[in-house]
């Protein structure tokens, strides 16, 4: 497993954007498919997005798909998910993971894949 840490999140209003970041620390995001899940009040934890450790493939949930955006910036050592069009069900608490520690057994969808996992930020859209 690898250290994943978080930033961004935050409130907005219906229609509005948010974007959050993860990085690994010590680690390149390179070397590693990263993830964005959700988990809302009384949900399981859900699946949002993905990118392969090639970064040539990039998946997303059929909610998230034409308003965020999953992308890796190997400058910056970060993943980033650009969320636009926010929806109040979109409200839950997002998390970044990392393959280590995973399974590429499993599909890029399935938390089974990822073995190590951010802090959680909470997202909070308002109607």
């Amino acid at each position: 497993q690898v250290p994943v840490v978080q930033f961004g999140g935050g409130l907005v209003q219906a229609g509005g954007s948010l974007r959050l970041s993860c990085a690994l620390s010590g680690h390149t995001v390179r070397a590693y498919a990263m993830g964005w899940f959700r988990q809302a009040p009384g949900k399981e934890r859900e699946f949002v997005a993905a990118v392969s450790r090639s970064g040539d493939n990039s998946y997303y949930s059929y909610s998230a798909k034409g308003r965020f955006t999953i992308s890796r910036d190997n400058v910056k050592n970060m993943v980033d998910l650009q969320m636009n069009s926010l929806k109040p069900e979109d409200t839950a608490i997002y998390y970044c993971a990392a393959e280590p520690g995973g399974s590429d057994h499993y599909s890029y969808n399935s938390a089974r894949r990822f073995g190590s996992w951010g802090q959680g930020t909470q997202v909070t859209v308002s109607s």
